[in-house]
């Protein structure tokens, strides 16, 4: 067993775990390890907005994008999902990933434009741009198995063991590197500033980012149709929960997205991101709210039903990011778009 935490990260902490070193975790569990050179990753997720049917537009600009991250400097991994939001509006994000901050920051700065800014063509549809460039300090993964790494995780060196921090309330936090010195609380308020029709948002300090997600590719018959039956719909009940009244209980913003191939199609995966006012804002809606605590059973019972034999794959990551580490921007996108939230909360 070892910690979350790697050994080149780990310090005196002045802030305990919530459970002692002879904690045994029920079931096993592992998280991304990269090497100790990489101390920044990028995460960045091009969003774009529409109504109706697409037009030829909008269904060629994601592909434009795809081959923007194959030109120098591009991402080391990227993927795409869409999904419908609260407004009725069909959004496609693509996230894309860099472990090297300085390889993004040559290659952002004429993609950018073409999405947000001053080369972007005014076609009819709605784009953003929503990145944070965290510390390896500042999030955490977590997955159920060691062989298909998804998101962030891509980019890892590798898997570790089993790992110590899991299956307990707090172990999320647990996991964060600068939960061992930090408490990570919000300070200060989002504000917007208007640049012709691009709205940035300028953030407040230790927002939250959560990628959670689930792989039911390899499931036969009978474990599909019980996640699908018994586990998926009281998920997509809690993710409909978080998206239309997140903002009550600090999400500022929530989509529950199919994964889709380069080409379109859709895949057996799906994964919800929210956007939360703070780590705490999210723990206390997982540890206590009863549409998680729903979704908390159903999982534990179809674990527990189907034991090590389930090949339902789930993972997460977290992140909590400084307000200098985020860039929001968003243009001809309805007023309930990600982070345009935080200031109407605020």
């Amino acid at each position: 067993m070892e910690s979350a935490i790697p050994a080149h990260l780990q310090t005196a902490r002045t802030r305990h775990r919530r459970v002692g070193d002879d904690y045994a975790p029920p079931y096993p569990s592992f998280v991304a390890r990269h090497k100790p050179s990489v101390t920044r990753v990028v995460m960045a997720y091009f969003g774009l907005q529409t109504r109706g049917t697409p037009s030829i537009a909008v269904e060629q600009a994601p592909a434009r994008l795809a081959s923007e991250f194959a030109a120098a400097d591009g991402p080391t991994h990227w993927d795409r999902a869409r999904y419908i939001d609260e407004a009725g509006f069909t959004t496609v994000v693509t996230v894309a990933y860099w472990d090297d901050r300085p390889k993004f920051d040559r290659w952002f700065p004429p993609a950018r434009d073409r999405w947000t800014g001053s080369e972007r063509t005014s076609d009819g549809f709605g784009t953003f741009i929503e990145a944070l460039y965290p510390s390896v300090e500042g999030y955490e993964t977590l997955f159920s198995s060691l062989d298909r790494p998804e998101g962030v995780a891509v980019l890892a060196d590798g898997m570790s063991g089993e790992v110590l921090e899991h299956a307990y309330w707090g172990g999320m936090r647990d996991r964060i590197p600068l939960s061992q010195t930090s408490e990570m609380a919000p300070s200060g308020s989002a504000r917007t500033i208007r640049d012709g029709a691009r709205v940035r948002i300028i953030p407040h300090d230790n927002v939250c980012l959560i990628r959670s997600g689930q792989d039911w590719g390899d499931t036969e018959a009978a474990e599909r149709k019980m996640y699908l039956g018994d586990v998926e719909p009281v998920l997509r009940e809690g993710m409909d929960f978080l998206r239309d009244q997140g903002r009550s209980i600090g999400c500022y913003a929530n989509r529950y997205m199919t994964v889709v191939g380069p080409d379109g199609a859709v895949t057996e995966k799906s994964y919800g991101m929210s956007w939360w006012k703070s780590l705490s804002a999210l723990e206390r809606w997982a540890e206590s709210h009863p549409t998680h605590v729903r979704i908390f059973g159903a999982a534990m019972k179809y674990l527990s039903t189907l034991g090590p034999a389930a090949k339902l794959r789930l993972y997460h990551e977290v992140t909590v990011a400084r307000a200098d580490e985020q860039l929001f921007e968003y243009v001809d996108c309805h007023p309930q778009t990600g982070m345009l939230n935080a200031v109407e909360a605020a």
